[in-house]
């Protein structure tokens, strides 16, 4: 069973703007999955040797909708 750990973050304006365009345009999508997929794939791209990472960024990628 996965855990769910809540975290808070400072952004710039403009990424702020980017995100929530792209959820308004994607229903199927929440805040919550496109930041555990960025932080995932950003992981994973930068020498995470961790399973971990890949495998949140393909569930992220993979969720079905609600």
């Amino acid at each position: 069973m996965n855990m769910t750990i809540s975290i808070l973050a400072e952004i710039p304006e403009d990424l702020y703007e980017a995100v929530s365009h792209y959820l308004d345009a994607h229903a199927d999508w929440d805040q919550d999955r496109v930041f555990a997929a960025a932080v995932s794939l950003f992981l994973a791209q930068n020498g995470e040797c961790d399973r971990r990472a890949a495998q949140a960024y393909l569930d992220g990628l993979l969720q079905q909708p609600a």
